[in-house]
This record gives C-alpha cells, structure tokens and sequence, in this order.
C-alpha cells in the first residue's frame, strides 16, 4: 500500500504541475475601462484529477507507515 501510494503521489504531482501550467498558459486578459480582465479557457478537470491522485497517494503512503 505504502507504494502504491507514493507512486500515486508522484504521478499526481507531476500532473498538477504540467496540466496546471497548461491551463495557466490557456488564460488571456484584456483591459476594460483600466482593469486587466482575466478570462480563463481552460480545461480544469485533468487538474482536479491530478490533485485528487495526490491526496490520495499522501493518504495511502501515511496509513503504509503504520
């Protein structure tokens, strides 16, 4: 289990990590009437996996110690 939750870990690091910058890299902004306005055409869902793989893997590496 401790391994199977490390490796989760990693793989939901690595994920959070490139699909966040990816979705980052999707938002544009404009200025109307002097504000900056951010629009974000991004896919979050690939995030929102990958950080939910990463909770997981951090639970299951925990409950391996024991």
């Amino acid at each position: 289990m401790k391994t199977i939750g490390i490796i989760l870990a990693i793989i939901g690091a690595i994920g959070t990590v490139v699909f966040g910058y990816q979705a980052l890299q999707d938002s544009e902004s404009f200025s109307f009437l002097g504000l900056d306005i951010a629009v974000s055409s991004a896919n979050w869902t690939p995030v929102i996996i990958s950080v939910v793989l990463l909770v997981v893997g951090v639970v299951l590496a925990g409950r391996g110690k024991k």
